[in-house]
Formats: structure tokens, sequence, C-alpha cells
């Protein structure tokens, strides 16, 4: 009876690898002839078998010469395909951790999830690399590695999109402009091995990869942009003047002052700045006219105009913060502050005006570092730094860095600064603040363009609220 070997070497396929089978059954796969005595050893064959026996090895396809795998090609593939899905998912989790962990909104949160699991899955997209361009002992192996792949085009495609509209440097467009170049390679590297061939659906596959990239674009695009915008911030002011008393050691009249701002909406806000003054004002009165008087300066300032008065003149009585920039103002939160006043009773005043005035930032739109903007810089010490600023007004300067209330948003852009700034004069006290992609330095100078952009953008706006009482009825009986 003839010798049959029970050995047999198959074909190369297209990578080069060639299959062993025994007796019908497959028991390894080799892509040398290092390989194939690797595998002889392992089913305990001597070191110096003669693989070129007939009776022994069968070969197919080629005999013991063709081995057509090009391995220095295969390695430098394995290594570009594993170097590009590390490092699209470090940035998946770069990005997705600080929302995920401290997102401002749940929907910002579940975004964040999203990103880190999708890092998760490059992470596997890894080993399935070396699977599918090794033996392929892993059926679904080739799907994995599409799969980390299209998730790295979608976010990179998305990265790249954002920074587009912009067009500022940023240290994150080192990563993810060739990690766009990398995605873009690599998809077409997987698209000619027709990866999805071993998916048994190959359209709930992409299905099911269309519907994840739709959730998390409605995600980011719901935490970003609808979520802010559709809940309005809702915060209100109140300036009251009191019950007047005499004190009855001086000639002062005591008029007590309260301010309040209570937040009866649904977004918690930031306090930037603040500032409130008390002016005295004194009327030039007349017993007859013929009209209305300063009509034009009435149009161009938007004021009133009066048939028997002119414009007031105005003297400041008092001047003072209302909270510090970093108080945060939840919903429902109220904060009161109780001030007085005090006037000589001989002052010829005809009434008293109190002008207060916040400015507020949405705490769903960014977030400030709370301790580092309640610390107030002073313009007139040297030992200020950047701060110091001897041809400015004397004030007090605040500052922090804004982080947008979505990673990904951060990662395509410069940081944006807030700085707040608030003066007393001898004459007046005034406030200001600005959003701006620079930090203070010494003549500094505001990009008013950029600042109303940002304001709008952050959701930081100014509120007012005003008061007035006539100065015989703080006199009462005494006038």
């Amino acid at each position: 009876m003839e010798n049959v070997p029970h050995l047999t070497v198959e074909p190369p396929d297209s990578r080069g690898l060639r299959q062993v089978s025994s007796d019908g059954e497959i028991i390894g796969a080799a892509w040398s002839p290092r390989g194939l005595r690797s595998i002889l050893r392992r089913l305990g064959y001597p070191k110096g078998v003669n693989v070129e026996d007939a009776t022994f090895i069968r070969w197919r396809g080629g005999d013991s010469r063709v081995w057509p795998d090009h391995s220095v090609k295969r390695h430098i593939t394995i290594g570009l395909m594993t170097v590009g899905l590390l490092g699209s998912m470090a940035l998946h989790m770069i990005v997705g951790m600080p929302d995920a962990l401290r997102g401002l909104t749940f929907a910002g949160r579940i975004t964040g999830f999203l990103f880190v699991i999708a890092g998760a899955i490059q992470g596997f997209a890894v080993l399935a690399v070396y699977d599918y361009w090794g033996k392929r002992h892993a059926r679904f192996s080739g799907a994995v590695v599409l799969l980390g792949t299209l998730i790295a085009l979608a976010t990179q495609s998305l990265l790249m999109f954002l920074w587009l509209q912009e067009r500022e440097y940023t240290p994150y467009l080192l990563a993810y402009l060739p990690l766009w170049c990398w995605s873009l390679w690599a998809l077409l590297l997987l698209v000619r091995e027709k990866t999805w061939s071993g998916i048994p659906h190959p359209k709930k596959f992409a299905a099911g990869v269309t519907a994840t990239v739709v959730i998390a674009t409605a995600n980011l695009a719901y935490s970003s942009v609808y979520q802010p915008a559709s809940q309005p911030m809702l915060v209100n002011l109140e300036a009251k003047f009191g019950k007047p008393a005499m004190d009855s050691r001086t000639s002062f009249v005591e008029l007590p002052l309260t301010l309040r701002a209570r937040n009866d909406g649904k977004v918690p806000a930031y306090v930037i700045s603040d500032d409130y003054s008390v002016y005295g004002d004194v009327v030039n009165l007349a017993k007859a006219s013929s009209g209305l008087k300063d009509t034009k300066d009435a149009m161009i300032d938007e004021s009133d105009a009066a048939r028997y008065t002119d414009e007031p003149e105005t003297e400041t009585i008092n001047a003072g913060r209302f909270l510090s920039p970093g108080w945060e103002l939840d919903p429902g939160e109220e904060y009161t502050a109780e001030k007085m006043v005090r006037v000589p009773k001989e002052v010829k005043y005809d009434a008293l005006e109190v002008y207060f005035s916040l400015t507020l930032m949405r705490a769903d739109r960014g977030r400030v570092n709370v301790w580092e903007l309640e610390n107030p810089h002073h313009s007139w010490e040297k030992g200020e730094g950047n701060f110091y600023c001897p041809d400015c007004e004397k004030g007090l300067i605040y500052q922090s860095e804004i982080w947008h209330n979505n990673n990904f948003i951060n990662v395509t852009r410069r940081p944006r600064y807030v700085t707040a700034w608030w003066s007393a004069t001898s004459e007046d006290s005034s406030s200001s603040v600005s959003i701006s992609s620079s930090p203070f330095r010494s003549k500094w100078k505001i990009d008013e363009k950029e600042s109303e952009r940002e304001m709008d953008r952050y959701g930081a706006v100014s509120l007012y609220a005003e008061a007035m009482i006539p100065f015989a009825a703080v006199l009462g009986e005494e006038r």
C-alpha cells in the first residue's frame, strides 16, 4: 500500500500565510520554513526532520521554497495601525474623561462616557490588529479593527471641523491633524482588505456604527448648543431704600439700602463683576417753559426730557460692592446685602438715586476657577507681576481661565480668560468685564469685537436695578 503523508501544507493565502493540516484537520499556520519547523517540533517531530520528503509532507500550491510573506511590510502595517489606534484611544480618553467625571450637564456627561467607551473599543482594536495581520484566530478581528478606524475617522473629522471654525493654534492640533490623516490611510487599507467580509451581517454592523455616531453627535450638539440656549437665565435684581432715621448725635440722615439678587431660573450663574453707587441729584427747576428741554440729548442718550427741569447734576455719595467675583448663584438661591447711606440733612439734594449692576456668566456654558477669580490683583502693586499696570487707573483686577462646557471645544481652541475690573475714585466707581483669548498684561487692550462675541458665547450678561427717593421724603418734616 502506498504511503500517504499525514501532513499537508496548503497553498499560501493573499497574505502569504500557509496553513498546515494533519489528516484534514488544521493544526497551525506558518509564514516561513522556520514557522513550519516550529509547528513540527510542537507536534513532537525531531528538529532535523526532512520537510522535502514527499512521503512525510504533501505540498500544495508550491513546494518548500514558496513563502510569499512580505514580513517587513506586514510588520510596518501592524506598527502603523497600532500607533494610530493607540494615539486615537489616548485622545478619546483625554477628551472624554473630564466631561464624564465632572460635566456641567447630564448630556455632557453622557457624551463624555461615549468618548471613553469609544476609546476602550479602540484599545480592543489594537489587540485585534495583531490577530488580523497575524494568523486570524478570531473571526471578527477585522471587524473590530474597522470599527476602531471608523471611530477614529469620525472623531478626528469632527475635531478638524471645529478647529476650522476658529483656526487657532492649540497643542492638540499636533495630535488630531496627524491622526485624521492616519485614519484616512487606515480606512483605505481596510477597504482594500475587505475586512467586512467576515462579518455575518454587514448591514447591521454598518447601521450600528452609524447609530453610535449619530447618538454621539446629537449629544454633543444638545449639550453644547441646544441645552445652554433653550434654558433662559432668570436672575432678578432689586435695589430698595428703607425707612430713613435721624441720628440724634449728629445732623446726619441714615437711610437703609437693600440690594438683592435672586436666581428664579434653572441655570446656575457665576458672578463676574458687581458694583453699586448712590448719587445725590440736584435739579434746576423752572416755573415756566415753552416745551420739553434738551430733546436732542434725550434722543441721543435715550433718556428723559422734561419741561420744567434740566438734566440733573449728580454727586456720588456711596460706592461699593455687592458680591465679589467668583460667587455662584444657583437656581433658587438669593443673596441680600444691607447697606447704610448717611447724608447730612443740610445738603441741597432734590433726590437720592441708587444704581446697582451685576454681570453674570452662565455656569452651564463654561466653568471658571472660583478660587482664582475671587482673589483680586492690585494694579498699583509691583509684586502683582503681569497685573501690575502703572499707566492704568488704580483698580482691582479679577481673572480666571474659562473651560467650555464640552471638552471637545477646549481641545480645538486657545484658552479663554474672563477679566473683571473694578475701581473707585473720589468722584465715582466703575466696573467692566471682558472675555478674551489673551490674559491681562500691562498696556493690555480689549478687543471689543472678540469680547462681545465671547461674552455672547458664554452667556455673560449685565443686569441693572435702580431706585430713587425724593430727598424731601428722606427728611420728612425736617425739610
